[in-house]
């Protein structure tokens, strides 16, 4: 076993110490988290976007986005006590932490990179196929909007990472051009498995819980701005719809290429 000498460690320390510094009084120091999120996603995406050729064209920004995000919003929807009416008082549509906004932030920067990509490159990305109609510009535009409200405002997090739970299938989506007989099929399953569960189903409950937290002493939606109150309705609202329209072209993909097997 090899021992490092002492001054290397001590060294090594210190610039661990002064690391954690920056990040505490820097970084995520309230007035800078967005503009720190902001650029980290927008850096993120730009080294990332290069790659698209070394990994299959497909596992790129979006991909590592949602494995990100799902990590993310997942945590603080189910195990984290931020959000946890049990734990905390107050209204739950007014909390947020450092660690929440950063997160949306770095979403808002992935929404206004991805869709300047699709913007700039365009047709060398897929010209209209990648975009997928209008629907994934609206979906980008409202997304980014809302997630940036929510950041900016520190109303309605809670809800807005609920929506971005659904990011979970994109990883899936971005695979779809793998065309291998066999690999083609499951990754349909499970685009289809996927879709239903975090698009679909998981709006439901959405919904549920803005109906239970409307008008609630521990977390009422009526307590937020105006605009926050629209935001909270119809952003969920607006993304079930879009989210119905393409499951039912996914469920028709499905069918179509379990036809071809038989």
């Amino acid at each position: 076993m090899v021992t490092m000498p002492k001054e290397t460690v001590m060294a090594i320390e210190a610039y661990r110490s002064q690391a954690k510094l920056l990040v505490k009084s820097y970084l995520f120091a309230g007035p800078f988290v967005a503009y720190t999120s902001v650029l980290g996603g927008v850096v993120a995406c730009k080294v990332v976007h290069p790659l698209y050729n070394l990994i299959y064209m497909s596992w790129g920004v979006s991909s590592l986005h949602a494995i990100f995000i799902t990590a993310l919003s997942l945590y603080f929807v189910f195990w984290s006590d931020l959000f946890s009416d049990k734990v905390h008082t107050g209204y739950v549509t007014l909390r947020s932490s450092p660690l929440s906004i950063f997160g949306l932030v770095v979403s808002v920067g992935y929404f206004l990179a991805d869709l300047g990509m699709i913007l700039w490159f365009y047709p060398s990305l897929g010209g209209m196929e990648y975009v997928s109609s209008v629907l994934s510009v609206v979906h980008h535009c409202l997304s980014a909007r809302a997630v940036a409200y929510s950041m900016l405002s520190g109303e309605g997090q809670l809800y807005t990472y609920m929506c971005l739970i659904s990011e979970v299938t994109m990883p899936e989506i971005n695979m779809r051009w793998y065309e291998a007989s066999t690999a083609y099929l499951v990754n349909g399953v499970l685009i289809f498995l996927f879709w239903l569960i975090a698009r679909v189903m998981l709006f439901f409950y959405i919904f549920y819980h803005i109906n239970m937290h409307f008008d609630h002493v521990g977390g009422s939606v009526l307590h937020m701005r105006w605009f926050g109150c629209m935001e909270v309705v119809m952003v969920p609202s607006s993304l079930f719809i879009m989210n119905l329209m393409w499951f039912a072209k996914i469920i028709k993909g499905l069918m179509k290429t379990l036809a071809k097997r038989q």
